[in-house]
Formats: C-alpha cells, structure tokens, sequence
C-alpha cells in the first residue's frame, strides 16, 4: 500500500513538472484580453501560443539579462503576443507585466506611413480583419442595421455622433466590402480615415542601424530611447539630446516592431506605447484551443 502511495506520488509531482516544463518552454495558453483584435480573435477566447516561433526567451530576463535560444525574425503579419512595453509597468519585471496580443505591421528595419493617429495608412494588406470608421446619414440606420443583419455582421453598436448629425460606426475591412456589396449604392458610407491627410514615415528601428530623427518621430524616439534603451534623452524644441550631445540620428541596441489591434478605438497597441522591442516578445499565436463560437475550436491563428 505504501508503494502505491510512493508511486502514485511520483507520478503527480512528474506530471506537473511535467505540464509546468511544456507551457513554460514549449507552448503557453492565454485568454484574449480585450475586444481589439476582432475579428480574428475575440475576447475570451484561449490561445496556444508557440514560444519556440521567434527562439525561446529564456526566463528571469530581468536577473540574468535578455537570451533567446535559436533566434528567429519576426514575420509581417503574424499575431504576436507580448508584455506590456507601456510605461504604466515601468517598475514591473519585463517577465510580469500584463500580456497583450496585436498584428505585426512593422518588423526592424521597415518604414511604415502614419497618419496623425499613429496608424497605417496601408494596414488593409496587412489583415482583412483591421476595422476602420466609417460615416452615414442618420436617416438610413434602419437601412444599414438591415443590411448589417442580412450579412451576418452582429454586435456591431454605433461608435459616436458627428457634428453634422451622421452615425459612426466600425467595420472591418471585409465586413464593408460584403456591406457595399449588400447596399448598392444606397447608403453613402464615408471613411474617416480618409480624412487624416498628415502621412508621416516611420522607421522601425533595427539594431545597429542609424535612424535619422524627424520633428514627426522625435518624441517616439526620446521615449524609445529612455525606457527601453535605458540612456538619457531629452528634446529641446524638435531636436534630440542623447546622454547631453544634440543629435540628429540614433543606432538602437534592440530590435524593435509595430504592433496594430484590428480596432481603430482599442488602444492595447503601438499606437498607446510606441515601438515594442525584441526582449518584450513571448511568442506567436498558434491556434485557439477555447472558444464560445461554432466552427472556430482549435482553429489556426492567421
């Protein structure tokens, strides 16, 4: 009897360690936190996530410093998840801070062209879930709520008001498309973000390469500068001052991305906290392994 308990024993404490050593080395399991990432992803839904996609990051990187074993790029497009780069967790260990879950748009190395809101202008071949605003006469909701009912879009509530009376609401790229597709032509649908003509470019910063500073990117630099690359930085006016020396361009020590949710209201992405770096990523979204909707039970991540 005592050697059944012994075994039995052994064989728990395996299985956990087990179970412990997978999720921590090989494939994680988090729950969507937040509605940004609809329509490919909804929230609460479960995702395995591969942590082996981009190299292991080896864990107590805020002891040991930031290892990966076996490094590999990232991929434009790919669903990534990653800690909270933002300064609300400044003083929390990289290893402990929230987990969200954004679209790369922008890998190192890549310029990117931002509208005034920091988002991409050309975002739409990136994924045909990214939503966008869009404008309508208030006169024709009755309209539009049908045709939003005979294309199956649901849960779509409207987003504000214009001044001149107009509904609001956010439709993803795909979802207009069978939307026009359904009016034809009845419903005078304007894009907002049409209407943001100040495009800046963006270089994502890549290590070692200089990235010349702008008066449009100097406050995304000096905050890139000071919380992830851990130096001094300032600016006077629109120039950049770096450890007390004015300089016109910056070699970054990281590697860093552009992150983008699907929803132009949902604010967990890189246009809240700017560029995330290399040591801040956990992994690459595999595929769902929970969720409430028909047809999308261990659906691949796309």
């Amino acid at each position: 009897m005592k050697l059944r308990w012994v075994y039995g024993l052994k064989l728990a404490v395996g299985t956990l360690l087990a179970v412990g050593l997978v999720r921590t080395l090989l494939v994680g399991s988090y729950r969507i936190p937040s509605s940004g990432m609809e329509n490919s992803l909804y929230k609460g839904e479960g995702v395995l996530v591969d942590k082996w996609r981009y190299g292991l990051r080896l864990p107590l990187l805020s002891w040991t410093g930031y290892h990966r074993l076996f490094p590999r790029e990232v991929r434009k497009g790919d669903v990534v998840l990653f800690n909270n780069p933002g300064t609300s967790e400044a003083g929390v260990r990289i290893e402990n801070r929230k987990v969200f879950i954004s679209r790369c748009i922008g890998v190192a190395g890549d310029t990117l062209l931002l509208n005034r809101d920091w988002r991409s202008v050309d975002n739409s071949r990136i994924s045909p879930d990214c939503k966008a605003l869009y404008a309508y006469p208030s006169a024709l909701e009755e309209v539009v709520t049908a045709l939003m009912e005979a294309v199956g879009i649901e849960g779509n509530t409207l987003v504000d008001y214009m001044p001149d009376g107009r509904y609001i609401r956010r439709f993803s790229h795909y979802e207009f498309y069978l939307l026009t597709q359904k009016a034809d032509g009845r419903v005078p649908f304007v894009a907002l973000d049409q209407q943001s003509p100040e495009v800046h470019p963006i270089v994502v910063p890549r290590r070692g390469v200089p990235v010349k500073v702008y008066p449009w990117n100097a406050i995304l630099l000096c905050n890139t500068i000071v919380h992830h690359e851990h130096r001094k930085a300032w600016l006077q006016g629109d120039t950049l001052v770096v450890d007390g020396r004015k300089v016109s361009e910056y070699r970054f020590g990281k590697n860093y991305y552009w992150m983008a949710s699907n929803d132009p209201l949902d604010l967990c992405d890189s246009r809240l906290f700017g560029f995330v770096p290399e040591d801040h990523l956990i992994g690459k979204a595999w595929r769902l392994w929970w969720t409430t909707r028909p047809g999308r039970w261990f659906r691949r991540v796309e």
